[in-house]
């Protein structure tokens, strides 16, 4: 998998405060951890982050605090603004090439399925899987190959081989599948308007005859 260079600085203060002035600075607070040590507070420009979470891959971060030497790490987690949907934090966490760790990675569907050619609809149920497995195994993404998939059929996480991770799912999660399109046709309730023809009434003359 391919590693990128991020640069972030320690953060002395960790006030409301000084975190807001970080934001409108456009910068994105966050916290960087490894297991058995003292978290360090961070922060690290919003548009240095944004290649690792906008993105259908996952890598390994060089990261450099200050001036130190680089620390391998993963992107955890980021929380974003529920209004602006801006990154507020972000989790960094340090790994040891030799431990394995449990991540996210995410799912891409390769092939155009003979099901969706006979007029199917693909859904994608699962976006992302949640691995486990050494650092330097970590794939960018997951391929799933859907080109046989016909209608009615359904990939899942036991379809995917592999020894270089674990995937952290039941065998019968369903990954994508091919449904039948359904088509609804809706008829508006017509008024039928019946015509109403006018009833004649003939009045015949009644004549007397005198004799």
């Amino acid at each position: 998998m391919s590693e990128l260079t991020i640069k972030a600085k320690r953060r002395v203060l960790t006030t409301k405060g000084a975190v807001n002035k970080l934001r409108k600075a456009g910068n994105v607070p966050g916290i960087f951890y490894v297991s058995g040590q003292e978290p360090i507070p961070v922060y690290l420009t919003e548009s240095a982050l944004r290649p690792l979470v906008y993105t259908a891959e996952t890598h390994i971060i060089n990261l450099v605090i200050d001036e130190d030497q680089p620390r391998k790490a993963i992107v955890k987690d980021v929380q974003f603004d529920p209004v602006t949907d801006k990154m507020i934090h972000c989790d960094i966490m340090g790994i040891s090439l030799d431990h394995e760790i449990q991540v996210e990675v995410p799912v891409v569907l390769e092939g155009a399925s003979i099901g969706v050619k006979e007029g199917g609809i693909l859904q994608q149920l699962l976006h992302k899987l949640t691995i486990k497995c050494l650092p330097g195994n970590i794939p960018e993404h997951i391929s799933v190959d859907i080109t046989n998939l016909k209608i009615g059929e359904s990939v899942h996480v036991k379809d995917i081989v592999t020894d270089k991770y674990k995937i952290e799912h039941n065998d019968d999660v369903v990954i994508a599948s091919i449904v039948h399109a359904r088509v609804q046709e809706e008829t508006p309730a017509e008024e039928t308007e019946e015509a109403m023809e006018p009833e004649v009434i003939s009045k015949g003359k009644s004549e007397e005859t005198e004799e």
